[in-house]
């Protein structure tokens, strides 16, 4: 059997902030230095709109979404779950104080502590 050394913690930990830090951040400089912190170099985002791979292709995707919605909050609902080297956390997205827009799940998979491969979930919305 294979054990991998990703604690429950850390990834509870990459959860919420890259919810936050990167696709929550409205600043490029503190959401790049939040990529380089918690991304793997050749990290690998899966995403409705098709795959973005590495650190700079992830940053140029978080900063366009920002910017298509630099208003909305992203809210974590319920607890992230860890399982091995692999973790989720269902969150809202919308203008703070109003129904969301969307609603997802994020799972990553944990390499060395960081994340290299985000995969984002899209629920269907009444909007």
């Amino acid at each position: 059997m294979t054990r991998t050394n990703e604690s429950a913690d850390r990834i509870h930990e990459l959860l919420h902030r890259n919810l936050q830090e990167v696709f929550g951040e409205g600043d490029a400089k503190r959401r790049r230095a939040a990529i380089d912190e918690l991304w793997t170099e050749n990290a690998t985002l899966y995403v409705p709109p098709g795959v973005v791979v590495g650190r700079d292709a992830i940053d140029k995707f978080a900063g366009d979404l920002r910017a298509t919605h630099p208003h909305f909050v992203y809210t974590p609902t319920g607890e992230p779950q860890a399982l091995h080297n692999a973790g989720r956390l269902a969150w809202t997205s919308g203008p703070r104080g109003e129904a969301p827009d969307y609603t997802g799940w994020d799972v990553i998979i944990v390499e060395d502590g960081r994340i290299a491969a985000l995969y984002v979930f899209l629920d269907q919305t009444g909007k």
